[in-house]
Parts: C-alpha cells; structure tokens; sequence
C-alpha cells in the first residue's frame, strides 16, 4: 500500500483534466464548426526490487479534427467547410485567429463578420467589404470566391491549413490562436471547399461525451476512494501505535 497514493494521485489528476476537457466539449456540442479536444496520457513504471510500479502522465490535449456534419441552412451567408482547411478572423483585440464556424453577417460598414463580430479575412488577410445591396445575393463559389450580379468579383475568402494546429491555443468559440510570442505557420489552402447556404456542426457526439463523462467520475471515485483507504489505515496503525506506547 505504501506507493498507492502517489500513484492514486497521478491517475485523479489526469483525470480532472480528462474531466474539464469533455465538460467543455459536451458545453460546445451545438458550437458551429467546433473541434472535440482530447486528452493524451502515458505511464511511467518505476522499478523497486521485484516490484513495478505505474503512475499515470498527463501529455496535455489534442485537437480532434475531424470533419463535423453539415446542415443546409438556405442562408446565402452561411458557410461550411469540407476539408482540412480554417477560416481566418481578425478578433476585437485586432487578434488573428482561425476557425470553423462559418455562421456570418454582414455588419453596418458592409464588413463580413462573425456572429460575435470578428471580421472574417480574405485570402490576403484583408477584411471583406460588400458593395451596397450585394449580400443577399451573394454567390459563394466551392473554392471561396464571392461574386454578385452587378459587382463582379467582390473577394475570395481566405482558407488556410494549420501544420502546426496542435500546438495553438483556444479562446472561445471554436477559434484558435497561435501560443504567445510563435508565428503561425498557417498557409492557404487549396483543397477544402467551401458549401454556400450551409453549416458545419460540431464533431462532438453528446451521446459519447456523456459516456465518458459517467466512466471519468467513477474511476475519479474508485482512486479517491483507493487514497481514503490508505489514510484510514495510516491512521489506525498511528492509533495502534499510541496505544502501545
């Protein structure tokens, strides 16, 4: 029993953070374009005479990105999605980031933004301007082009891969940013295409997540119940102890 707890402890500790992250991906289950998060974890085995003994390693998270399923809205600015590749928005803070979520409105200055107002950038990382009276009849092409009758070609939308996607950071809302001080090694894309008048959803599975949500709780409840155990023998011993003094 000596070594139980710290290996009990190693376990509830990747445990909580195996927690927070399918609490957050059960939280962003209806998130346009939101990507599931994942946690990555080895053992470490240490040797003492014949006996070995495995602690548990938190390797930290990976982004789960696979494609999310897509729903026809019938909204012209509506936008999905299929492929590798990332929208890129210019956040209120004049922060890059990049995401899935293709829910887009045209502001008052004609500006196409996001639903929270990040301006969604071109392929030249400009934001995309509509002449008057042209959103509503926009017509998106497969590889980002936006065109409306009167107005020619008015942008192309910028779609880029991420190589280094894994090691961004999340800030709400299904965006990504690069860790602080890094460039993005982003570049555009050329194969994802893009679908007018329709949204990807989430690729996280509410059914799965609570699955696993239920199974993380119980193997928190038996490791915490494991170190409950060998503190109430350390403390009957301590009492036996005592008494024999």
């Amino acid at each position: 029993m000596e070594g139980s707890t710290p290996v009990s402890l190693s376990l509830t500790s990747v445990l909580k953070h195996e927690l927070d992250l399918t609490a957050n991906n059960i939280a962003n289950s209806n998130t346009a374009g939101f990507k599931g998060e994942r946690l990555s974890f080895d053992s470490f085995v240490v040797k003492s005479g014949n006996t070995d003994t495995s602690f548990v390693i938190d390797k930290g998270s990976f982004v789960d990105d696979r494609q999310g399923p897509v729903s026809y809205t019938g909204n012209p600015l509506d936008l999905a999605l299929q492929g590798e590749g990332w929208f890129s928005y210019e956040t209120s803070e004049g922060q890059i980031s990049y995401g899935r979520n293709g829910q887009f409105r045209v502001d008052a200055l004609g500006s196409l933004v996001t639903m929270n107002g990040d301006k969604v950038l071109d392929d030249g990382g400009g934001e995309i301007v509509f002449p008057p009276d042209t959103a509503s009849a926009a017509i998106i092409s497969a590889d980002g082009t936006i065109s409306a009758n009167g107005a020619g070609t008015i942008a192309k939308i910028g779609i880029y891969s991420l190589p280094d996607l894994q090691s961004y950071e999340r800030i709400g809302a299904g965006r990504f940013v690069p860790p602080e001080g890094r460039t993005s090694m982003a570049y555009i894309d050329d194969t994802t295409r893009v679908t007018q008048g329709a949204i990807e959803g989430s690729n996280v599975q509410p059914v799965l997540e609570m699955a696993r949500l239920i199974n993380i709780q119980q193997a928190y409840q038996r490791s915490t119940k494991l170190m409950d155990g060998e503190d109430e023998l350390r403390r009957k011993a301590l009492q036996q102890i005592s008494r024999n003094v």
